[in-house]
């Protein structure tokens, strides 16, 4: 019993990494049909400015609010700069992120090295809880919190505000909320730069727990489109189902089955595809 629950935790805690980074990209995609595969960049950026920051100051907050402040403006000279001048076609977005991706990572490896580093826990997270039988580390419990308050400011966000209903309606009909007054373009730029700081926060909270290192923006991102797949485009709650199950297939497929660790995710998924191709909770 004590193994079901420790895995079930840390499946929970990655899997709510995996939301803030697919959250961001769900909702790209969603509102501006742009196949961002620079989105793990900003993953692997945040945590990395936040380590420099953190190593000069010693502040965890500062290096925080530096790590997202960063990417956020990084997201918003891409997408207005860049982005936006592309066709809607798929191919050229893919052929332009993905040399942003290998841009972004090369200067990474070059400002920081290739040795693989991990951003400090606070002093007060960095001791292990007792739970009754169960002894888990606290800052694992504190990931799966941030990640739950995170979901429900963004469904608050939203589902309860006039903002949150402007980038519903955009993103279900970009042409009918252009016509009835919403400014699509400014709204874009504003869910591109929240995706990015998502993905940010993700990186800084999730160093200490996975590291930071050259290819970790790969494989991160690899694991956000199946969250992306599994729940569907557009949808945040999508985001958090997708997260949470990726999350705790991929802890226990490692646990259970290390050699059949990626079929345990990837499995999952062409199932999902091959019956709902906009998965569980995109639009139809």
């Amino acid at each position: 019993m004590t193994f079901w629950t420790i895995q079930t935790l840390n499946g929970l805690s990655f899997g709510m990494l995996l939301f803030l980074l697919a959250a961001g990209l769900s909702l790209i995609f969603g509102l501006m049909r742009i196949l961002n595969l620079a989105h793990g960049s900003y993953y692997v950026l945040g945590a990395y400015v936040a380590l420099s920051v953190v190593q000069a100051t010693g502040s965890l907050l500062l290096a925080t609010i530096a790590g997202i402040a960063a990417v956020t403006v990084l997201g918003i000279l891409m997408e207005r700069l860049l982005l936006r001048r592309l066709p809607t076609e798929e191919l050229p977005q893919a052929l332009l992120t993905f040399g942003l991706l290998l841009i972004i990572g090369d200067l990474s490896l070059w400002i920081w090295g290739g040795t693989p580093q991990t951003l400090p826990r606070p002093e007060a997270l960095s001791r292990s809880l007792r739970l009754g039988p169960l002894v888990f580390p606290s800052y694992r419990l504190f990931v799966i919190g941030v990640g739950a308050v995170v979901g429900v400011l963004l469904w608050v966000f939203q589902e309860r505000t006039r903002l949150g209903a402007m980038i519903r309606a955009a993103i279900d009909d970009a042409e009918i909320a252009r016509a009835t007054g919403i400014d699509v373009s400014k709204l874009s730029t504003a869910v591109f730069a929240l995706g990015a700081a998502l993905a940010a926060l993700g990186g800084i909270i999730g160093g200490p727990l996975l590291g930071v290192y050259p290819g970790a923006d790969f494989e991160i991102l690899l694991l956000a489109f199946v969250v992306v797949i599994i729940g569907g485009l557009g949808s945040l709650k999508g985001a958090l189902f997708g997260g949470l199950v990726v999350g705790l297939l991929d802890n226990f497929g490692k646990a259970l089955f290390p050699e059949l660790a990626m079929f345990t995710i990837f499995a999952p998924m062409a199932i999902i595809l091959a019956v709902r191709p906009t998965g569980l909770f995109g639009s139809p």
